[in-house]
């Protein structure tokens, strides 16, 4: 099943080999100048805002920022509370370590 299966050996094709053709029968073509450039016609439909068309991407465009606004907020607000927590079990575990040198 996994073994290759190659074609016969007699079904190969063969080389050709052409001789190539004496410098007597060549004949150049005349150069002729590349035509002028021209501006390429697009096939696609121009793009026409219509007021309800840039209203409509107006608030897609705010609710986008609101939507990013919001969530950088929220992180920065959890990054906050962590960083103010931590401090406070730094403060009480500071006040803990000082009672046990004291020997209460």
């Amino acid at each position: 099943m996994f073994t290759p299966k190659y074609p016969p050996q007699d079904t190969a094709p063969t080389a050709t080999h052409q001789a190539p053709t004496p410098a007597a029968d060549y004949t150049p073509a005349p150069i002729t100048p590349p035509p002028a450039p021209v501006a390429p016609v697009s096939n696609r439909p121009t793009v026409q805002l219509t007021p309800g068309t840039a209203l409509t991407l107006v608030g897609g465009g705010t609710a986008v920022v609101l939507v990013v606004g919001a969530v950088l907020v929220s992180m920065l607000l959890a990054v906050a509370i962590t960083g103010v927590s931590v401090a406070v079990v730094a403060v009480v575990i500071r006040l803990l370590v000082k009672d046990l040198n004291r020997g209460r």
